[in-house]
């Protein structure tokens, strides 16, 4: 429920006496309980005329409903309107439908994730000089649902996969590619994010969505050789392709009016959209694109094979961190003008 509260005993008072004038067949005053319907069954009646009384009824029915809906609005319509920052899109990649049930964490004594410390927003050192970010957020979020102790240990990013296998750890949480090589030589977690590639554009350019059809005969710079210039070769094939050595050079092209778009890596173009200058030039043009093919599945957590036990707990938690709002919460504060 969107509201929950314990009736004081004026209010218990107030409930009872309802009940008991409806138990007695008493007119209710509560403008959103039924109508009774016993009295158009009365005898001695035309048809016209029970026709008549069945008109009036529903009409009644009709406006009492009216009333209800009223009032429910007024009552959730704030809920709704405040669980979500305006405008900002939070992602799901959990189905709920799934039920999973709590996992048995006398199986999992202890969590030792593996992190690096030099990767922006997801995990660095902060001006505290404490570790912090997306994935250092997220680790300590789930050992805060499985109420598991839990260690966060640094390693430099060409190590991380290499410790796990010495068993210097029990899970990677550093935003690992998941790729099929990857899934075969590891467990893997739930996806728990994905980093989108998204157009963007001089706020001046006069461009209504980002389709084929739109960007038809227009310029859109991409990083050579990425997967984002081989997707838009597929996919935009009217479009005139400028590729150059990174994304900064393409955020820069876009900024110069050298091309009519960019296309790269949401994470780094949502960044540099918000830094010194560049909010004033351009923005986001369209929706993201997630083709797992071209962009990857995903970000999961990566543990050694044979560990369902800890999979398992940590798929539970992640679900649970989406329907509680703390992934929400998480994502926002790395993230606080989305990638989507």
């Amino acid at each position: 429920p969107l509201v929950s509260f314990q009736p004081t005993n004026a209010e218990k008072a107030m409930l009872h006496g309802i009940r008991t004038a409806r138990a007695r067949s008493e007119p209710s005053k509560d403008p959103c309980r039924g109508v009774g319907t016993g009295w158009l069954r009365a005898k001695g009646q035309s048809k016209m005329q029970r026709f008549v009384r069945w008109v009036n009824w529903l009409m009644a029915v009709m406006s009492k409903l009216g009333v209800c809906l009223a009032l429910l609005a007024a009552l959730l319509i704030p809920c709704l309107v405040e669980a979500q920052p305006s405008g900002i899109v939070t992602p799901s990649y959990w189905d709920p439908r799934r039920k999973l049930d709590r996992p048995d964490m006398t199986r999992v004594p202890q969590i030792r994730f593996l992190v690096e410390d030099d990767y922006l927003p997801f995990n660095f050192i902060g001006p505290d000089g404490r570790l912090t970010g997306f994935n250092v957020d997220l680790a300590r979020a789930i050992c805060e649902e499985l109420r598991v102790a839990c260690t966060i240990q640094v390693r430099r990013w060409d190590t991380l996969l290499d410790s796990l296998d010495r068993n210097l750890g029990d899970a990677v949480i550093a935003s690992l590619a998941t790729t099929p090589e990857l899934r075969r030589r590891y467990d893997v977690s739930d996806r728990y994010l994905e980093t989108p590639a998204r157009f963007v554009m001089r706020t001046d350019t006069m461009l209504s969505d980002a389709t084929p059809e739109v960007l038809a005969g227009r310029s859109a710079a991409v990083v050579a050789g990425s997967a984002h210039e081989a997707y838009l070769r597929s996919f935009f094939p009217d479009t005139r392709l400028v590729p150059l050595g990174g994304p900064a050079e393409v955020w820069a092209a876009v900024a110069a009016r050298d091309v009519d778009v960019g296309f790269s890596d949401a994470v780094g173009m949502v960044f540099w959209l918000h830094a010194q200058g560049s909010e004033v030039c351009c923005r986001l043009l369209g929706g993201p694109f997630t083709e797992t093919r071209y962009f990857g599945e995903g970000m999961t957590i990566v543990m050694r094979r044979g560990s369902e036990p800890l999979r398992n707990a940590i798929n539970f938690a992640l679900q649970r961190l989406h329907q509680n709002g703390r992934h929400a919460e998480i994502y926002l504060r790395s993230f606080p003008i989305g990638l989507y």
